[in-house]
């Protein structure tokens, strides 16, 4: 996979994507960008449950839902982030 860009789970301070050119995903900011999409993929799940709940509770108020949905976009935005990355590392047969 030499020479190949991994889009990273961060940005930079402007909010553009952040890039690795990897030498086969084994070096420590690769593992440091897995370990950190694994923490976004299992916060999406928590995020998930949470605006379920917010959902099903006919007493939630305007301010618990647009709390749920706002962490919800940030949660989406992560997992989307993710899915790309590593769907081009599968692409190129790493992952």
């Amino acid at each position: 996979m030499s020479g190949e860009l991994r889009l990273l789970p961060w940005t930079s301070p402007e909010g553009k994507p952040c890039y690795l050119s990897t030498d086969g995903g084994h070096g420590p900011l690769s593992r440091l960008a897995d370990e950190l999409e694994d923490a976004q993929l299992a916060s999406g799940e928590q995020v998930l449950a949470g605006a379920r709940a917010v959902l099903a509770d006919p007493k939630a108020g305007e301010h618990a839902v647009r709390f749920a949905l706002s962490r919800a976009v940030e949660s989406l935005t992560d997992v989307l982030r993710v899915a790309v990355s590593r769907g081009g590392s599968i692409a190129g047969g790493d992952r």
